[in-house]
Order: structure tokens, then C-alpha cells, then sequence
């Protein structure tokens, strides 16, 4: 793949430099969008812009969408209103609405000016929708067949109408009210015979969604019954769009960059990496840093109080506290990461929570049991070379890291689902929260722990 790609990038450098525009026209016909969207974005400012317009209009609405927001916004502001005008209607309307919703005002006003008011008005109708609906990520270019019509009428009805949607292969079929009652697909009419009525060929066992439904669980239908397309409803049950699988997969991608930015206590951004300013990056992590280490001044705390005794007992155990804590943060991450995802999924809810937490539990246990008898034959045979460790000493460090295990499993099992019942990202509640409430509880229990046994 890898080899394909620079083959064809030498072969475009070499024919848009040596200004052979007929064989370029006929390249740029054969390449994908996105691989001619790469290429154009490596190349100056000043050459941009032309080899756009080498582009021919089959192509160029599709490349156009697979751009970053920059370099439309760049091309824009250099396109004349025709030329702005046959890219946008030749584009699919949920791509322009996510182009519209990256633009500046400016921009976005021109773009309105330069569509046809069938399709400003469709446009506007899907910027309404709440963010992260269902709503904003549908489109509504699809076929629509009605019940009455027979199989040879509904391919005279495509071949007439489907040049322009989304997708032709899977049809929707409406009442005359536009209520949907079933779905076909083109395999189904071909195998029919073409006298079938489409009412004893369609399938009347609908997969949907609703516009106000969340769009991270509506995508996980996808995954879940491998659709290709999912139709959309209204509260009256009338079909207003569809979302195919090539938007699914971006909305997947996006969710699963934010919940990872949010894990590492990151600020989440829709920019690549190296597009963002320093200004960005430094907003973007700043204030988690410093809420972070404003909840880890009860660590601090919680040691200044037993510091001096646990020294009085022995330097051992006051060197064990930095094993105790990163071992309980990493063990609660565990569960909190996995819980997370699990969440995101929609494999785990949070009438779960004691399944959830039992299964943690146990598996703390084993675990435990299994870190602690390592870290007691460790403290008995490598630390006491140069510690005086007894094994009282030892015991008292290992039950006090086995407990800390447990505890950092329920602990980051918990929180997750906790956060998703009262309406926050559970995201947030993975690594970097899960850490500094587990260093801070597992801290108390092994100096309470020190404390009564030794």
C-alpha cells in the first residue's frame, strides 16, 4: 500500500510540475479521493489552489470533503462563487454541514449564499439538531420506495433518482405519509421476480434510529448488526435520513480520540497534532495539571501526618510508599480503562454495577494474593540486603498491598459507572481521577494498617 502511494505521488509531482495537465486530468480520474487530498495538502500554498482546479468535477467535491479545515478554508476564500457553487452541489449535505460547523462565520455565510435553497433549507434543518444527535450526522439523500410499486418500477425509480444519494444499495420503504414500514435492499429486488410488489420483498423488521438519540450509541448499531445504513425518524416515525457506515466509522474515531484525550487528562481538540498551536496544547493540558495536583496535596497531606511515625517504626515502610501507591494507581486504571470502554460500547450499564464489582472483586483477590506473595519474597530476600526487614515487617507491607488491590479495583470499577448515571463521561474518571483517589485511600489504609500491627 505504502509503495502504491509514493508510485502515484511521484507520478502526480512529475505530472503537475511538468505542466502535462491532460495526463494529470486523466490520473487524478483513477486515484482516491483521499490519497489525492494527502498529496494536494504536501503541496505550497501557492500550488494548491491550481491544482485544485486541475481537478476534474467527478472528483473534485470528494476530495474537497477529504481536506483538512484549513485547506478548505483556504481554498474557499480564493474560490469564485461558481466555482464554490458546483463543489457544494456536487457534495453530499452531510458533508457540508460538517464543513459549515468548522467554518467561521464569513465563510459559512458565503457557503449558505452559494447553495440552492432546497439545499440551504436542508442544511439548516440539520444544524438545528443538538450536538452529538443522531440528527447531525445523517443525511438526508436517500431512496424512498413506496409499498404499491412493483419490483421493474422501482429500478426505472432508482436508475431516474439514485445518481445523487448517498447510497442506492439499501432503500427505504414509506407509507404515503412518509412513515418508514420496511427496508430492501438491491440484492432482494434482483433476485425478485420484476412483477413482485415491493410489499412481499421488503422487510418489515426495522433496525432505526431516532434523530435526538446520542450518536456514540447509535454507531455502535454498526458494529453491533453490521449495517452499512441506518435509517433516522422523527417522533411521528417518518424517515427524515440515513447515516451510512463511511460517517459511523468518523464518529467512532472521534469518540474513541476524546475518550483517550480524557484518559490522559488532555483537553479534547477536533485539530491533528500538528496543526495545533503551542497556545492550544498548553490550554489543553494546563488546567487538569493543575486540578491534579491540587487533589494530590491530600497525598501530601495524609504523608506529612505519618511520616515521622512510620519512620520511628522503620525506614522500611516509609521507603514502601511510593511501591504501594503506583501499584493501587496502576490496578485501579486497570478497571477503570476497561470499565470505560466497556461503557462506550454499550456492554455495560449500570444496572451491572454488582456483577460488575464482584467480578472485580475476585479478580482483586487472585491478584493480590498473587503481587503480595511476590512482594513479600522480595522484601525477605532482596530488600532486607540493605533494609532490616523482619517478617513481621514484610507480612504487614504485603497485606497492606493486597488490600490497596482490592480496594483500587472496586474503586475504579465504581467511579465509571457512577459518572454515566449522573450524566458525566466516564472518560474522565479513568486514569488520572482514579490514580489520585486511590493513591490518597490506599496511603490511609497501609499507614492505619502499619500502625496496628507493628
Amino acid at each position: 500500500m505504502q509503495k502504491r502511494l509514493e508510485e502515484l505521488f511521484e507520478r502526480l509531482n512529475d505530472l503537475y510540475y511538468t505542466r502535462k495537465f491532460s495526463h494529470l486530468k486523466t490520473l487524478l480520474l483513477e486515484a482516491e479521493p483521499a490519497d489525492i487530498a494527502y498529496f494536494l495538502e504536501e503541496l505550497e500554498e501557492k500550488d494548491k489552489l491550481l491544482f485544485f482546479r486541475l481537478l476534474p468535477k467527478e472528483v473534485a467535491s470528494n476530495v474537497f470533503v477529504e481536506l483538512d479545515v484549513d485547506a478548505q478554508e483556504n481554498l474557499i476564500k480564493n474560490f469564485s462563487d461558481s466555482e464554490l457553487c458546483d463543489i457544494l452541489n456536487n457534495m453530499f449535505l452531510d458533508d457540508a454541514v460538517d464543513i459549515i460547523e468548522e467554518m467561521p462565520s464569513n465563510v459559512v455565510k458565503r457557503i449558505l449564499k452559494s447553495t440552492t435553497l432546497e439545499n440551504r433549507n436542508l442544511i439548516n434543518e440539520l444544524l438545528e439538531y443538538p450536538e452529538d444527535s443522531a440528527g447531525t450526522i445523517m443525511t438526508p439523500e436517500f431512496v424512498a420506495l413506496k409499498q404499491h410499486l412493483t419490483v421493474e418500477e422501482a429500478f426505472k425509480y432508482i436508475r431516474r433518482n439514485g445518481i445523487n444519494k448517498e447510497t442506492i444499495y439499501t432503500c427505504y420503504v414509506t407509507d404515503a405519509k412518509r412513515k418508514l414500514i420496511g427496508v430492501v435492499t438491491i440484492k432482494d429486488l434482483l433476485l425478485a421476480n420484476p412483477s413482485d410488489l415491493i410489499e412481499t420483498v421488503m422487510d418489515t423488521n426495522l433496525l432505526f434510529a431516532r434523530t435526538l438519540d446520542d450518536r456514540e450509541s447509535v454507531v455502535n448499531l454498526f458494529s453491533k448488526y453490521d449495517c452499512l445504513a441506518l435509517p433516522v425518524i422523527d417522533k411521528e416515525g417518518c424517515i427524515v435520513g440515513i447515516i451510512t457506515v463511511d460517517d459511523a466509522v468518523d464518529v467512532i474515531q472521534e469518540e474513541a480520540t476524546e475518550d483517550i484525550h480524557k484518559m490522559a487528562a488532555v483537553t479534547p481538540t477536533d485539530k491533528p497534532y500538528l496543526k495545533q498551536g503551542l497556545l492550544t496544547i498548553f490550554l489543553s493540558r494546563f488546567p487538569w495539571l493543575v486540578l491534579l495536583m491540587l487533589s494530590a496535596t491530600f497525598t501530601s497531606l495524609i504523608i506529612g501526618v505519618y511520616e515521622e511515625k512510620l519512620y520511628l517504626i522503620t525506614p522500611t515502610l516509609f521507603a514502601c510508599i511510593p511501591m504501594i501507591m503506583g501499584t493501587g494507581g496502576n490496578a485501579g486504571s486497570q478497571s477503570a480503562v476497561t470499565i470505560t470502554r466497556a461503557i462506550a460500547l454499550d456492554e455495560v450499564k449500570f444496572k451491572d454495577v454488582f456483577r460488575v464489582l464482584l467480578k472485580e472483586i475476585t479478580v482483586g483477590i487472585i491478584l493480590g494474593l498473587g503481587v503480595s506473595i511476590l512482594c513479600f519474597l522480595k522484601l525477605m530476600f532482596i530488600d532486607s540486603l540493605y533494609n532490616e526487614v523482619t517478617p513481621l515487617i514484610a507480612f504487614t507491607i504485603s497485606l497492606a498491598l493486597f488490600a490497596t488491590i482490592v480496594l483500587a479495583k472496586i474503586v475504579g470499577a465504581a467511579l465509571p459507572l457512577l459518572a454515566k448515571k449522573i450524566k458525566l463521561d466516564p472518560a474522565v474518571m479513568a486514569s488520572p481521577f482514579i490514580t489520585t483517589i486511590v493513591d490518597a485511600v490506599s496511603l490511609i489504609l497501609y499507614c492505619a494498617l502499619s500502625l496496628a500491627i507493628l
